[in-house]
């Protein structure tokens, strides 16, 4: 499966203050990484820390808080992790799903989806 790079804004929970940034569609990636600086600019604060384990196999922790991402034209708050500052932006996977949208690698496109649930549950 190939990558591909897809346009997304990122913004402050209160919708004020927006950045528009080309970030790596990686569903490998459980939550959005974009670079710290761009997070600080916009004025987005971490609120938590994450474990995170990298392509290497290392566990680094990194600062997390919450951000708006428009993808596609869906607006969703989402986790965002806070990424070294020369890092490349990656739209991650809980934000595709919150998003209810999937990557179509060959058309290098975010195709929006149909969001599962249990039939014929009963509490």
């Amino acid at each position: 499966m190939g990558t591909f790079r897809h346009p997304i804004r990122v913004g402050r929970l209160d919708g004020t203050t927006f950045e528009t940034l080309e970030a790596l569609v990686d569903t490998g990636a459980t939550w959005s990484w974009i670079p710290r600086p761009i997070l600080d600019r916009l004025g987005i604060h971490a609120t938590d820390r994450r474990r995170l384990q990298m392509a290497s196999g290392q566990i680094v922790e990194r600062d997390s808080g919450w951000a708006l991402i428009t993808a596609a034209g869906v607006t969703v708050p989402t986790i965002c992790i806070f990424g070294d500052p020369e890092s490349i932006p990656l739209l991650g996977a809980v934000t595709l799903e919150e998003c209810s949208l999937a990557p179509d690698p060959v058309r290098q496109r975010l195709i929006p989806v149909v969001g599962l649930a249990l039939s014929g549950a009963r509490l």
